[in-house]
Protein backbone atom coordinates (compact mmCIF):
# COMPACT_ATOMS: atom_id res chain seq x y z
CA UNK A 1 0.00 0.00 0.00
CA UNK A 2 1.45 3.72 -1.10
CA UNK A 3 2.47 5.42 2.36
CA UNK A 4 -0.85 8.00 1.72
CA UNK A 5 -3.12 5.80 2.74
CA UNK A 6 -1.50 3.47 5.52
CA UNK A 7 -0.93 4.36 8.96
CA UNK A 8 2.04 3.02 10.73
CA UNK A 9 0.25 0.33 12.90
CA UNK A 10 -0.82 -1.03 9.58
CA UNK A 11 2.52 -0.96 8.07
CA UNK A 12 4.26 -2.71 11.16
CA UNK A 13 1.57 -5.53 11.22
CA UNK A 14 2.14 -5.92 7.04
CA UNK A 15 5.63 -5.68 7.22
CA UNK A 16 7.99 -8.39 6.03
CA UNK A 17 9.73 -8.35 9.33
CA UNK A 18 6.50 -9.17 11.41
CA UNK A 19 5.28 -11.70 8.54
CA UNK A 20 8.71 -13.52 9.31
CA UNK A 21 8.18 -13.46 12.94
CA UNK A 22 5.07 -14.86 13.22
CA UNK A 23 6.53 -17.59 10.95
CA UNK A 24 8.61 -18.21 13.39
CA UNK A 25 6.01 -17.90 16.38
CA UNK A 26 4.25 -20.64 14.09
CA UNK A 27 7.37 -22.92 13.88
CA UNK A 28 7.83 -22.89 17.34
CA UNK A 29 4.10 -23.39 18.51
CA UNK A 30 4.85 -26.44 16.46
CA UNK A 31 8.27 -27.19 17.99
CA UNK A 32 7.01 -26.73 21.13
CA UNK A 33 3.67 -29.21 20.28
CA UNK A 34 6.45 -31.92 18.93
CA UNK A 35 8.32 -31.98 22.22
CA UNK A 36 4.60 -32.28 24.10
CA UNK A 37 4.57 -35.36 22.03
CA UNK A 38 7.73 -36.67 22.54
CA UNK A 39 9.89 -36.22 19.43
CA UNK A 40 12.53 -33.95 21.54
CA UNK A 41 13.27 -33.34 25.07
CA UNK A 42 12.63 -29.44 26.76
CA UNK A 43 16.50 -28.83 25.94
CA UNK A 44 15.87 -29.27 22.21
CA UNK A 45 13.14 -27.13 22.29
CA UNK A 46 15.14 -24.52 24.20
CA UNK A 47 17.13 -24.44 21.77
CA UNK A 48 14.84 -24.24 18.97
CA UNK A 49 13.20 -21.22 20.77
CA UNK A 50 16.58 -19.16 20.57
CA UNK A 51 16.83 -19.36 17.31
CA UNK A 52 16.27 -16.35 14.70
CA UNK A 53 16.62 -14.57 11.41
CA UNK A 54 18.43 -11.45 9.41
CA UNK A 55 15.40 -10.16 7.20
CA UNK A 56 18.54 -9.71 4.49
CA UNK A 57 19.78 -13.03 4.87
CA UNK A 58 16.12 -14.49 3.82
CA UNK A 59 16.10 -11.83 0.33
CA UNK A 60 19.58 -12.96 -0.60
CA UNK A 61 18.49 -16.53 -0.34
CA UNK A 62 15.23 -16.22 -2.31
CA UNK A 63 16.92 -15.26 -5.13
CA UNK A 64 18.43 -18.53 -5.23
CA UNK A 65 15.64 -20.64 -4.15
CA UNK A 66 12.78 -18.81 -5.46
CA UNK A 67 10.81 -20.07 -2.42
CA UNK A 68 10.50 -17.60 0.64
CA UNK A 69 9.33 -20.15 2.78
CA UNK A 70 12.69 -22.31 2.27
CA UNK A 71 14.48 -19.10 2.19
CA UNK A 72 13.31 -18.42 5.88
CA UNK A 73 14.19 -22.15 7.37
CA UNK A 74 17.70 -21.96 5.69
CA UNK A 75 17.77 -18.11 7.49
CA UNK A 76 16.94 -19.77 10.80
CA UNK A 77 19.25 -22.97 10.29
CA UNK A 78 21.80 -20.16 10.34
CA UNK A 79 21.36 -19.27 14.24
CA UNK A 80 20.61 -23.05 15.23
CA UNK A 81 22.96 -26.10 15.78
CA UNK A 82 22.37 -29.40 15.47
CA UNK A 83 18.71 -29.09 16.73
CA UNK A 84 17.97 -27.32 13.50
CA UNK A 85 16.47 -30.97 12.26
CA UNK A 86 13.37 -30.48 13.91
CA UNK A 87 12.68 -27.29 12.85
CA UNK A 88 9.72 -27.09 9.82
CA UNK A 89 9.53 -30.53 11.04
CA UNK A 90 6.50 -32.16 9.76
CA UNK A 91 5.03 -29.39 8.04
CA UNK A 92 4.55 -27.71 4.73
CA UNK A 93 4.74 -24.06 3.44
CA UNK A 94 1.22 -23.68 3.93
CA UNK A 95 0.81 -24.55 7.27
CA UNK A 96 3.13 -21.61 7.79
CA UNK A 97 2.04 -19.39 5.67
CA UNK A 98 -1.65 -19.38 6.28
CA UNK A 99 -1.51 -19.87 9.81
CA UNK A 100 0.97 -17.07 10.29
CA UNK A 101 -1.54 -15.31 7.96
CA UNK A 102 -4.16 -15.91 10.59
CA UNK A 103 -1.98 -14.78 13.45
CA UNK A 104 -1.29 -11.38 11.27
CA UNK A 105 -5.08 -11.36 10.71
CA UNK A 106 -6.26 -11.62 14.23
CA UNK A 107 -3.85 -8.48 14.96
CA UNK A 108 -5.39 -6.74 12.76
CA UNK A 109 -8.97 -7.38 13.04
CA UNK A 110 -8.44 -5.59 16.85
CA UNK A 111 -7.40 -2.88 15.18
CA UNK A 112 -9.83 -2.75 12.62
CA UNK A 113 -12.39 -3.36 15.48
CA UNK A 114 -11.39 -0.52 17.23
CA UNK A 115 -11.69 2.13 14.59
CA UNK A 116 -15.68 0.72 14.11
CA UNK A 117 -16.25 1.35 17.48
CA UNK A 118 -14.65 4.84 17.64
CA UNK A 119 -16.63 5.62 14.38
CA UNK A 120 -19.60 4.10 15.68
CA UNK A 121 -18.92 6.69 18.72
CA UNK A 122 -19.04 9.67 16.05
CA UNK A 123 -22.01 8.25 14.88
CA UNK A 124 -23.70 8.10 17.86
CA UNK A 125 -22.95 11.51 19.21
CA UNK A 126 -24.17 13.51 15.98
CA UNK A 127 -27.18 11.37 15.84
CA UNK A 128 -28.29 12.51 19.19
CA UNK A 129 -26.68 16.14 18.99
CA UNK A 130 -29.01 16.48 15.67
CA UNK A 131 -32.01 13.96 17.22
CA UNK A 132 -34.40 17.42 17.07
CA UNK A 133 -32.92 19.44 13.94
CA UNK A 134 -35.19 19.87 11.22
CA UNK A 135 -34.36 19.24 7.72
CA UNK A 136 -35.77 18.57 4.53
CA UNK A 137 -35.78 14.15 3.90
CA UNK A 138 -34.77 13.68 0.21
CA UNK A 139 -36.57 10.78 -2.15
CA UNK A 140 -35.32 10.46 -5.75
CA UNK A 141 -33.55 13.53 -4.59
CA UNK A 142 -36.50 15.59 -4.85
CA UNK A 143 -37.74 17.27 -1.65
CA UNK A 144 -40.20 14.89 0.31
CA UNK A 145 -40.82 15.20 3.83
CA UNK A 146 -39.11 17.00 7.01
CA UNK A 147 -37.32 14.72 8.40
CA UNK A 148 -34.70 14.64 11.40
CA UNK A 149 -31.40 15.76 10.32
CA UNK A 150 -30.21 13.02 13.46
CA UNK A 151 -32.16 9.78 12.12
CA UNK A 152 -29.58 10.18 9.13
CA UNK A 153 -26.83 9.13 11.94
CA UNK A 154 -29.03 7.00 13.74
CA UNK A 155 -29.69 4.83 10.68
CA UNK A 156 -25.85 4.72 9.76
CA UNK A 157 -25.48 3.48 13.49
CA UNK A 158 -27.90 0.69 12.84
CA UNK A 159 -26.09 -0.01 9.76
CA UNK A 160 -22.63 -0.64 11.27
CA UNK A 161 -24.23 -2.87 14.33
CA UNK A 162 -24.76 -5.19 11.64
CA UNK A 163 -21.68 -4.94 9.80
CA UNK A 164 -19.76 -5.26 13.10
CA UNK A 165 -21.27 -8.03 13.44
CA UNK A 166 -20.77 -9.64 10.14
CA UNK A 167 -17.12 -8.00 10.63
CA UNK A 168 -17.06 -10.65 14.20
CA UNK A 169 -18.21 -13.42 12.39
CA UNK A 170 -15.76 -13.33 9.21
CA UNK A 171 -12.71 -12.49 11.75
CA UNK A 172 -13.83 -15.66 13.41
CA UNK A 173 -13.52 -17.88 10.60
CA UNK A 174 -10.17 -16.04 9.55
CA UNK A 175 -8.43 -16.50 12.96
CA UNK A 176 -7.59 -20.20 12.02
CA UNK A 177 -4.65 -22.85 12.59
CA UNK A 178 -4.11 -25.18 9.79
CA UNK A 179 -1.09 -27.72 10.12
CA UNK A 180 -2.20 -31.08 8.67
CA UNK A 181 0.22 -31.33 5.75
CA UNK A 182 1.07 -31.39 2.04
CA UNK A 183 -2.83 -32.68 0.77
CA UNK A 184 -4.49 -32.10 4.34
CA UNK A 185 -4.29 -35.73 6.39
CA UNK A 186 -1.58 -35.34 8.70
CA UNK A 187 0.35 -37.85 6.88
CA UNK A 188 3.90 -36.51 8.25
CA UNK A 189 2.28 -35.19 11.36
CA UNK A 190 -0.14 -35.31 14.08
CA UNK A 191 -3.91 -33.87 14.67
CA UNK A 192 -2.23 -33.41 17.96
CA UNK A 193 0.31 -30.93 16.77
CA UNK A 194 -2.10 -28.72 15.42
CA UNK A 195 -4.48 -28.70 18.23
CA UNK A 196 -1.79 -28.29 20.88
CA UNK A 197 -0.15 -25.78 18.45
CA UNK A 198 -3.14 -23.66 18.04
CA UNK A 199 -4.27 -23.50 21.44
CA UNK A 200 -0.83 -21.83 22.00
CA UNK A 201 -0.94 -19.28 19.32
CA UNK A 202 -4.72 -18.42 20.49
CA UNK A 203 -6.14 -19.99 17.32
CA UNK A 204 -8.93 -21.99 16.28
CA UNK A 205 -9.18 -25.46 14.68
CA UNK A 206 -9.79 -25.93 11.07
CA UNK A 207 -11.78 -29.43 11.01
CA UNK A 208 -10.80 -30.19 7.57
CA UNK A 209 -8.34 -28.09 4.84
CA UNK A 210 -6.22 -29.57 1.89
CA UNK A 211 -2.50 -27.61 2.07
CA UNK A 212 -4.49 -24.89 2.29
CA UNK A 213 -7.40 -23.21 4.46
CA UNK A 214 -10.07 -23.02 2.40
CA UNK A 215 -10.85 -19.24 0.76
CA UNK A 216 -14.40 -19.15 1.39
CA UNK A 217 -13.08 -17.83 4.52
CA UNK A 218 -11.22 -15.41 2.93
CA UNK A 219 -13.53 -14.33 0.43
CA UNK A 220 -15.96 -13.68 3.12
CA UNK A 221 -13.74 -11.75 5.14
CA UNK A 222 -12.92 -9.49 2.09
CA UNK A 223 -16.72 -9.18 1.21
CA UNK A 224 -17.42 -7.99 4.89
CA UNK A 225 -14.51 -5.19 4.11
CA UNK A 226 -16.36 -3.91 1.31
CA UNK A 227 -19.60 -3.71 3.22
CA UNK A 228 -17.79 -1.68 5.29
CA UNK A 229 -16.19 0.25 2.40
CA UNK A 230 -19.53 0.71 1.00
CA UNK A 231 -21.29 1.78 4.01
CA UNK A 232 -18.77 4.76 4.28
CA UNK A 233 -19.47 5.58 0.93
CA UNK A 234 -23.05 5.58 1.47
CA UNK A 235 -22.28 8.21 3.58
CA UNK A 236 -20.02 10.06 2.21
CA UNK A 237 -22.29 10.46 -0.98
CA UNK A 238 -24.74 12.10 1.49
CA UNK A 239 -22.44 14.27 2.78
CA UNK A 240 -21.11 15.60 -0.51
CA UNK A 241 -24.82 15.87 -1.59
CA UNK A 242 -25.65 17.97 1.49
CA UNK A 243 -22.41 20.05 0.53
CA UNK A 244 -23.40 21.47 -2.72
CA UNK A 245 -23.63 25.14 -2.74
CA UNK A 246 -27.08 25.00 -3.74
CA UNK A 247 -27.76 23.00 -1.03
CA UNK A 248 -25.38 23.82 1.89
CA UNK A 249 -26.56 21.97 4.57
CA UNK A 250 -23.29 20.62 5.77
CA UNK A 251 -19.50 20.83 5.06
CA UNK A 252 -16.31 19.45 6.04
CA UNK A 253 -14.10 21.35 8.61
CA UNK A 254 -11.50 23.20 6.43
CA UNK A 255 -8.27 24.56 7.95
CA UNK A 256 -7.40 27.96 7.95
CA UNK A 257 -4.17 26.90 5.55
CA UNK A 258 -5.93 24.24 3.73
CA UNK A 259 -6.71 25.12 0.32
CA UNK A 260 -9.12 23.77 -2.36
CA UNK A 261 -8.19 24.60 -5.86
CA UNK A 262 -4.66 25.68 -7.38
CA UNK A 263 -6.73 27.93 -9.98
CA UNK A 264 -9.65 29.14 -7.66
CA UNK A 265 -9.00 30.51 -4.27
CA UNK A 266 -12.56 30.56 -2.94
CA UNK A 267 -13.05 26.62 -3.23
CA UNK A 268 -13.62 24.68 -0.54
CA UNK A 269 -14.49 21.12 -1.68
CA UNK A 270 -15.33 17.74 0.37
CA UNK A 271 -11.97 16.20 -0.25
CA UNK A 272 -12.43 13.66 2.32
CA UNK A 273 -15.41 12.11 1.26
CA UNK A 274 -14.60 11.98 -2.00
CA UNK A 275 -11.48 9.90 -1.20
CA UNK A 276 -13.47 7.43 0.80
CA UNK A 277 -15.84 7.23 -2.16
CA UNK A 278 -12.85 6.38 -4.10
CA UNK A 279 -10.69 4.36 -1.83
CA UNK A 280 -14.13 2.53 -1.47
CA UNK A 281 -13.93 1.57 -5.18
CA UNK A 282 -10.40 -0.58 -4.71
CA UNK A 283 -11.88 -2.51 -1.79
CA UNK A 284 -14.98 -3.31 -2.93
CA UNK A 285 -13.16 -4.50 -6.18
CA UNK A 286 -10.84 -6.74 -4.25
CA UNK A 287 -13.79 -8.69 -2.80
CA UNK A 288 -14.49 -10.24 -6.72
CA UNK A 289 -10.48 -11.09 -6.35
CA UNK A 290 -11.28 -12.73 -3.59
CA UNK A 291 -13.95 -14.84 -4.67
CA UNK A 292 -11.85 -15.83 -7.60
CA UNK A 293 -9.31 -17.14 -5.11
CA UNK A 294 -12.16 -20.28 -4.03
CA UNK A 295 -11.65 -22.02 -6.78
CA UNK A 296 -8.04 -24.01 -6.45
CA UNK A 297 -6.98 -26.88 -8.09
CA UNK A 298 -7.09 -30.45 -6.33
CA UNK A 299 -5.60 -30.16 -2.96
CA UNK A 300 -3.74 -26.66 -4.02
CA UNK A 301 -2.64 -25.04 -6.45
CA UNK A 302 -0.38 -20.63 -5.79
CA UNK A 303 -3.05 -18.91 -8.06
CA UNK A 304 -4.29 -17.35 -4.67
CA UNK A 305 -0.96 -16.50 -3.10
CA UNK A 306 0.21 -13.90 -5.66
CA UNK A 307 -3.52 -12.06 -5.16
CA UNK A 308 -3.28 -12.64 -1.55
CA UNK A 309 -0.49 -10.63 -1.12
CA UNK A 310 -2.17 -7.13 -2.54
CA UNK A 311 -5.36 -7.70 -1.44
CA UNK A 312 -5.09 -8.38 2.32
CA UNK A 313 -2.86 -6.13 3.23
CA UNK A 314 -4.55 -3.74 0.79
CA UNK A 315 -7.72 -3.94 2.03
CA UNK A 316 -7.35 -3.76 5.79
CA UNK A 317 -5.37 -1.14 5.41
CA UNK A 318 -7.41 1.31 3.49
CA UNK A 319 -10.57 -0.01 5.85
CA UNK A 320 -8.01 1.38 8.84
CA UNK A 321 -7.31 4.47 7.12
CA UNK A 322 -10.95 5.46 5.87
CA UNK A 323 -12.57 5.02 9.57
CA UNK A 324 -9.91 6.45 10.65
CA UNK A 325 -10.16 9.31 8.45
CA UNK A 326 -13.77 9.79 8.06
CA UNK A 327 -14.48 9.09 11.67
CA UNK A 328 -12.65 12.84 12.18
CA UNK A 329 -14.67 14.11 9.03
CA UNK A 330 -17.74 13.75 10.94
CA UNK A 331 -16.82 14.35 14.13
CA UNK A 332 -15.47 17.90 13.05
CA UNK A 333 -18.47 17.77 10.35
CA UNK A 334 -20.17 21.49 10.41
CA UNK A 335 -24.04 21.42 9.99
CA UNK A 336 -26.20 24.59 8.62
CA UNK A 337 -29.14 24.49 10.69
CA UNK A 338 -30.74 27.73 8.98
CA UNK A 339 -29.41 26.46 5.27
CA UNK A 340 -31.89 23.45 6.47
CA UNK A 341 -35.03 25.38 7.21
CA UNK A 342 -34.08 27.80 4.21
CA UNK A 343 -34.16 24.08 1.90
CA UNK A 344 -37.60 23.37 3.98
CA UNK A 345 -39.20 26.53 2.62
CA UNK A 346 -37.97 26.04 -1.00
CA UNK A 347 -40.98 24.39 -2.63
CA UNK A 348 -43.65 27.11 -0.84
CA UNK A 349 -44.95 24.23 1.77
CA UNK A 350 -45.62 21.66 -0.53
CA UNK A 351 -43.94 19.01 1.24
CA UNK A 352 -47.10 19.42 3.51
CA UNK A 353 -49.24 17.53 0.84
CA UNK A 354 -49.59 14.15 2.29
CA UNK A 355 -50.82 15.49 5.81
CA UNK A 356 -53.58 17.51 4.07
CA UNK A 357 -54.51 14.58 1.86
CA UNK A 358 -55.22 12.32 5.00
CA UNK A 359 -56.63 15.27 6.71
CA UNK A 360 -59.22 15.91 3.70
CA UNK A 361 -59.99 12.28 3.55
CA UNK A 362 -60.08 12.11 7.58
CA UNK A 363 -63.24 14.51 7.23
CA UNK A 364 -64.80 12.93 4.46
CA UNK A 365 -63.57 13.44 1.17
CA UNK A 366 -62.76 10.60 -1.34
CA UNK A 367 -59.15 9.90 -2.09
CA UNK A 368 -59.44 9.99 -5.89
CA UNK A 369 -61.23 13.65 -5.05
CA UNK A 370 -58.66 14.56 -2.49
CA UNK A 371 -55.44 13.42 -4.10
CA UNK A 372 -56.71 15.28 -7.32
CA UNK A 373 -57.23 18.83 -5.73
CA UNK A 374 -54.53 18.48 -3.21
CA UNK A 375 -51.84 17.49 -6.34
CA UNK A 376 -53.76 20.23 -8.15
CA UNK A 377 -53.07 23.26 -5.96
CA UNK A 378 -49.51 21.71 -5.19
CA UNK A 379 -48.50 22.10 -8.58
CA UNK A 380 -49.87 25.71 -8.58
CA UNK A 381 -47.99 26.68 -5.66
CA UNK A 382 -44.57 25.81 -7.25
CA UNK A 383 -45.33 27.10 -10.36
CA UNK A 384 -46.70 30.40 -9.73
CA UNK A 385 -43.78 30.37 -6.57
CA UNK A 386 -46.79 31.43 -4.19
CA UNK A 387 -47.44 29.77 -0.95
CA UNK A 388 -49.01 26.22 -0.81
CA UNK A 389 -51.03 27.20 2.61
CA UNK A 390 -52.45 30.27 1.12
CA UNK A 391 -53.70 28.31 -1.77
CA UNK A 392 -55.60 26.09 -0.12
CA UNK A 393 -57.53 28.91 2.19
CA UNK A 394 -58.11 29.82 -0.93
CA UNK A 395 -60.21 26.82 -2.30
CA UNK A 396 -63.77 26.64 -1.55
CA UNK A 397 -63.72 23.25 -1.83
CA UNK A 398 -60.77 22.67 1.12
CA UNK A 399 -62.10 25.36 3.27
CA UNK A 400 -65.50 23.50 3.35
CA UNK A 401 -63.36 20.16 5.14
CA UNK A 402 -60.54 22.23 6.87
CA UNK A 403 -60.38 25.78 9.20
CA UNK A 404 -57.39 27.69 9.39
CA UNK A 405 -57.03 25.70 12.87
CA UNK A 406 -56.19 22.71 10.74
CA UNK A 407 -53.96 23.87 8.30
CA UNK A 408 -51.85 25.84 10.97
CA UNK A 409 -51.78 22.23 12.91
CA UNK A 410 -51.01 20.42 9.08
CA UNK A 411 -47.96 23.16 8.28
CA UNK A 412 -46.34 22.88 11.66
CA UNK A 413 -43.45 20.50 12.40
CA UNK A 414 -44.43 18.82 15.18
CA UNK A 415 -45.72 15.77 13.46
CA UNK A 416 -42.44 14.49 12.16
CA UNK A 417 -41.29 13.92 14.98
CA UNK A 418 -43.43 12.70 16.83
CA UNK A 419 -41.96 9.01 16.49
CA UNK A 420 -38.29 9.84 16.46
CA UNK A 421 -38.07 9.18 20.43
CA UNK A 422 -39.53 5.64 19.33
CA UNK A 423 -37.09 4.96 16.44
CA UNK A 424 -33.83 6.32 18.81
CA UNK A 425 -35.04 3.75 21.32
CA UNK A 426 -34.89 0.68 18.30
CA UNK A 427 -31.37 1.71 17.68
CA UNK A 428 -29.72 2.81 20.38
CA UNK A 429 -31.92 0.73 23.43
Amino acid sequence: MIPRYQRPIMKTLWSDDHKFNQYLKVELASSFAWMKLGLFDEKTYQALSQARFNLDDIYDIELETKHDVIAFTRAISKSLGDEKKFFHYGLTSTDVVDTAQSLILKEVNQILLEDIDLFMDVLYQKAHAYKDLPCIGRTHGIHAEITSFGLKFALWYEDFKRIKSQFMDAAKNIEVIKMSGAVGNFSQTNPEIQRIAGKELGLSESNISTQTLQRDRHASYLFTLSLIAAELEKIAIEIRHLSRTEVMEVAEYFDVNQKGSSAMPHKKNPVSSENITGLSRVVKGYALTAMDNIALWHERDISHSSAERIILSDATTLIDYMLHRYQHTLANLIVYPEHMIKNIDLTYGVIHTQTVLHELIDQGLSREDAYDLVQKLAHQALQTKTSFKDLLKQDQTVFSYLSEDDLNQIFSFQKYFKYVDHIFMNVFG
